[in-house]
């Protein structure tokens, strides 16, 4: 199906009406760039896609040149999960009906290879894990985003401090949507998009998690609401949600650095840290600050309108996740504290033998079997994410 150009013009017309995006009696005319002020522009964000290529080839560099050796420095080391003795049928099995092989399957293989189930289920959560990186490779993943979150959080920071919208957020409307951009908003506001959409495009390369479909949609619903804000020049308010939700983000990143390091004390602090904050941000501030700014405050300054809306609805179903997330942490939390330190979560990605072998014990097979396919070899350990389902974020 092709589109002429005047269909396209009219598709163009009808998603960028200014009635959806701007108050009542503004228009996109009102918001072009003269010499006196300078405004968001929806094709300022075009760059953000080749930075966001740069963004990922400067991580290959860093994980390869800095964050690995780091890690060899910590004694992580670089072989992943043991691999899975070579089997032609185990393997087909695998690869082409299903990679959980339910009782009744594991029972059929179990008299065509004449191993025990017990054998057989060792070599399939080996040959699972086997597809996992290394623990090495989830550390330079979490020493790259740590630095990333951590210089972005100082920029915003540094340059929130010298903003009066940070101390008094009614200054988020006063003028509104009049206020023009400044070189520190631009900046922030396409480092920050960049980043996430090559964060969208390595999830792809990157460790495949359980929540890979989740992830994808936050970060999706993070790229729509950092560009949403900018468009309709909503970019100071949008600094407070980036800069709130960073914060968290430096420590879960460092706490993961820690885990993956053995440093199981550090990695508790970190952890009991990191917890404090982000449900504080997230539960505390941000309805609180940022709920109330842009629902209320701009209600009675600007007014609503149907972007309002939208916007103002993305924000509320952020919360939810939020409250969802801190759930989920505070689980955590309370597994720690019951076992004496952070583990896994949810979210881990190497199951460790205990994981099979603490459910019901596989009934007796009267077979004999190859010993070598039936040592007593432990998976490596469980390397998890600490905060099942905290990203973020971020979840802006």
């Amino acid at each position: 199906m092709s589109f002429t150009t005047h269909e396209m013009a009219g598709i163009l017309a009808w998603f960028w009406n200014e009635r959806f995006w701007l108050p009542h009696n503004v228009t996109w005319a009102d918001l072009k760039n003269t010499d006196e002020a300078t405004f968001p522009q929806a094709e300022d964000l075009y760059v953000a896609c080749p930075l966001a290529f740069c963004i990922f080839m400067i991580r290959l560099v860093f994980e390869r040149f800095i964050a690995r050796p780091c890690a060899l420095g910590l004694k992580i080391q670089a072989n992943g999960p043991q691999k899975a003795q070579p089997n032609a049928i185990l393997e087909k099995v695998f690869t082409a009906i299903t990679k959980h092989p339910d009782e009744k399957r594991l029972e059929g293989l179990s008299k065509q290879l004449d191993w025990d189930v017990r054998t057989i289920q060792r070599w399939f959560r080996q040959r699972r894990n086997q597809e996992k990186p290394s623990t090495l490779a989830r550390f330079c993943e979490s020493m790259w985003r740590f630095t990333f979150y951590l210089y972005i959080f100082t920029y915003g920071v540094r340059f929130l401090k010298k903003t009066t919208w940070l101390w008094n957020t009614r200054e988020c409307w006063y003028n509104y949507p009049y206020q023009p951009l400044t070189v520190d908003i631009h900046y922030y506001y396409i480092l920050e998009l960049s980043f996430y959409l090559s964060l969208l495009f390595s999830q792809f390369t990157d460790i495949r998690r359980k929540d890979f479909l989740i992830m994808f949609l936050h970060h999706l619903a993070t790229i729509t609401l950092i560009t949403f804000s900018y468009v309709n020049n909503m970019a100071r308010v949008g600094t407070l949600v980036m800069c709130l939700h960073d914060a968290a983000d430096v420590l879960m990143e460092v706490a993961k650095m820690a885990n993956y390091a053995k440093c199981q004390r550090l990695c508790n602090l970190l952890f009991v840290m990191f917890a404090m904050v982000f449900i504080s941000s997230r539960l505390g501030v941000y309805p609180v600050w940022i709920l109330n700014t842009t629902l209320f405050e701009s209600w009675e300054i600007v007014g609503p309108y149907p972007s309002w809306w939208v916007f103002n609805l993305l924000l509320i179903l952020l919360q939810f996740l939020h409250s969802f997330w801190s759930y989920l942490i505070v689980k955590i939390a309370c597994r720690a504290i019951s076992r004496g330190k952070v583990s896994k979560d949810d979210r881990s990605d190497i199951e460790s033998s205990s994981d099979e072998d603490n459910g019901p014990p596989p009934a007796p097979v009267q077979k004999h079997y190859n010993s070598t396919t039936n040592g007593t070899n432990k998976a490596h350990g469980t390397n998890g994410y600490l905060s099942a389902g905290a990203p973020c974020p971020d979840e802006h």
